[in-house]
């Protein structure tokens, strides 16, 4: 099975966080929306397995008006999944009735968190009480599986506050939950804040920092297990029958395409990556004139070997040892060693899997397992 990818770049305002390719030009959109219905027209014969899954993600995809989501589908094929990232703030009983009538059944949000003046901090347009309201709205109109995005590791945040964040996420019951620490990414206005020194620091040092932060993660995972959510992946947890399908495809070597400026794409059987321009007039000038604004790579064997250590370790699956060649699996082995014996990894039958230790230290051992 395959799955799509659609890249809806608009935003009323830049997070501060945000290291994703973005634009505030709204009345862009529509021109948008027809050229990703000619991108899918021009390069749908590409995925040689029926589509599974779709994901429009942003940006701001509930930015979109009603006509130009209904655009797209259109162009679209059916899937078993399809998810849409939304804005609390744009969840209007009317946003939630336009979804309830396109083939969307699941709606990622991002929350965040619940604390409004973390939220200014993130330059996020919501409030806290708006998160609720958007899940009732949603909930109204027949959408059974929401996910909720959280965020931790704030300057100045406590483990008690923390505490509060994850308890305001569970009372809404969402089918599924994803957290995230908060990372500072070259390039966004958080990095340049710190870069010149007008962002106070968490704690007095970085090993205070990173043990609250470890303390952060065990928390999240310890409430979350316990209130019946399944951890699958590093970041995400889901009830029962509600993992995201199409972010699976990304950690298990499955084929999809991305539509849209900035988006990446990927054949596994063809051994190519993909990826279109990231810059929004470029992109939709040579849609419009018949030309695919991407750039390409042949991923050959050790970089594959490389894409499944880094993918397939964050699942509660792991790496499956029987996907790599005698070399790779021989050398994979080795290189595991020493994060077997000391508790980091354990082998499965077949399978490495990043112990509870493990998940915290995940980079350290993904790049310990890679061919250099």
């Amino acid at each position: 099975m395959a799955g799509i990818y659609i890249h809806i770049p608009f935003c009323k305002s830049r997070c501060i966080y945000c290291g994703f390719y973005s634009t505030t030009r709204l009345d862009l959109r529509r021109r948008y929306v027809e050229a990703v219905c000619r991108e899918w027209q021009m390069r749908h014969h590409e995925l040689a397995e029926p589509v599974d899954t779709i994901y429009i993600g942003g940006g701001t995809p509930s930015l979109l008006e009603g006509d130009q989501l209904s655009r797209l589908f259109a162009e679209l094929p059916a899937a078993d999944e399809v998810t849409i990232e939304v804005n609390p703030d744009d969840v209007t009983e009317q946003f939630a009735a336009t979804v309830s009538r396109l083939p969307v059944n699941r709606v990622s949000m991002g929350a965040q968190t619940f604390n409004d003046r973390r939220l200014r901090f993130l330059h996020r347009r919501h409030s806290a009480t708006q998160v609720a309201e958007a899940v009732s709205r949603l909930r109204a109109a027949g959408i059974g599986n929401i996910s909720i995005d959280l965020m931790y590791g704030f300057p100045g945040e406590t483990l008690d506050a923390w505490q509060q964040d994850i308890n305001e996420a569970l009372a809404l019951d969402a089918e599924h939950l994803s957290a995230y620490c908060l990372m500072v990414e070259e390039g966004t206005a958080l990095y340049e804040q710190m870069r010149n020194e007008k962002l106070e620091t968490r704690n007095d040092g970085a090993e205070e920092g990173e043990e609250l932060e470890r303390q952060m993660y065990e928390t999240l995972i310890d409430r979350l297990t316990t209130a019946g959510y399944e951890h699958y992946e590093i970041s995400n947890f889901a009830r029962p029958g509600y993992r995201s399908r199409h972010n699976s495809s990304y950690w298990h070597d499955t084929a999809y395409a991305g539509l849209g400026a900035a988006a990446h794409s990927y054949s596994p059987a063809q051994h190519t990556r993909s990826w279109n321009t990231a810059d929004l007039h470029a992109y939709i000038d040579s849609i419009e004139q018949g030309q695919l604004p991407c750039e390409r790579e042949h991923i050959d064997g050790d970089t594959h070997y490389n894409d499944l250590v880094t993918t397939a370790l964050r699942t509660s699956d792991g790496l499956c040892l029987d996907m790599l060649s005698d070399r790779h699996r021989r050398y994979c082995l080795g290189e595991a060693r020493t994060f077997l014996a000391s508790g980091l990894l354990r082998l499965d039958g077949q399978r490495l899997v990043l112990t509870r230790r493990g998940l915290f230290l995940s980079d350290m051992v993904m790049s310990g397992l890679m061919l250099v």
